[in-house]
């Protein structure tokens, strides 16, 4: 993998990634140190990384199939309007004005992979304050009606370090099977 120092990525995105077929893409939202951004580029995804702080990132600035873009995702508008991508990972990140662009993001046929924290976690560790912990199920009520649940979970982690976490695979219905009753 590219650069030093950075986390392992999530066993639930390496689970539930798989390898990409010839020119998709993948949107590393929140992108962090790119743990996922570096997991996609090995699996063959061209991939755009996105994070209000990108110095995490500049390894990878200029290498083939990459996009690494600073964008405020809390305080402006969203950066990437009108387009979509094959798959687009969120991890440990929580906007919840966010899940209407980021829902209308992924392609037809698309995956979203996310997964963060959820209500439980206060007792165990950060974060603490309930505007970032996830409400029961509220994955599965923000992805339906526009995308199908693939997998979740809501489960508690012993660790370490111990967490409360939600997970979510969701698919876009694709375009040949769009109008079908859903």
């Amino acid at each position: 993998m590219h650069g030093s120092g950075t986390l392992l990525p999530s066993p639930w995105i390496v689970r539930h990634l798989p390898r990409a077929s010839a020119g998709e893409t993948l949107l590393d939202l929140a992108a962090g140190r790119g743990r996922h951004a570096r997991l996609a580029l090995t699996l063959g995804y061209s991939v755009t990384a996105v994070d209000i702080d990108t110095e995490p990132l500049a390894d990878l600035v200029g290498e083939a199939g990459v996009s690494v873009l600073q964008a405020d995702l809390e305080g402006a508008d969203w950066p990437l309007p009108g387009r979509t991508f094959d798959r687009v990972v969120v991890t440990n990140y929580l906007w919840r004005p966010l899940f209407p662009a980021l829902i209308g993001s992924v392609a037809p046929g698309g995956l979203l992979l996310y997964e963060t924290f959820a209500l439980g976690n206060e007792v165990l560790g950060r974060p603490r304050n309930p505007d970032f912990l996830l409400r029961r199920n509220e994955l599965i009520e923000q992805v339906r009606p526009d995308l199908d649940v693939v997998a979740f979970e809501d489960v508690s982690e012993a660790g370490p370090p111990a967490a409360v976490r939600q997970r979510i695979v969701a698919r876009r219905r694709g375009a040949v099977d769009a109008n079908r009753p859903g």
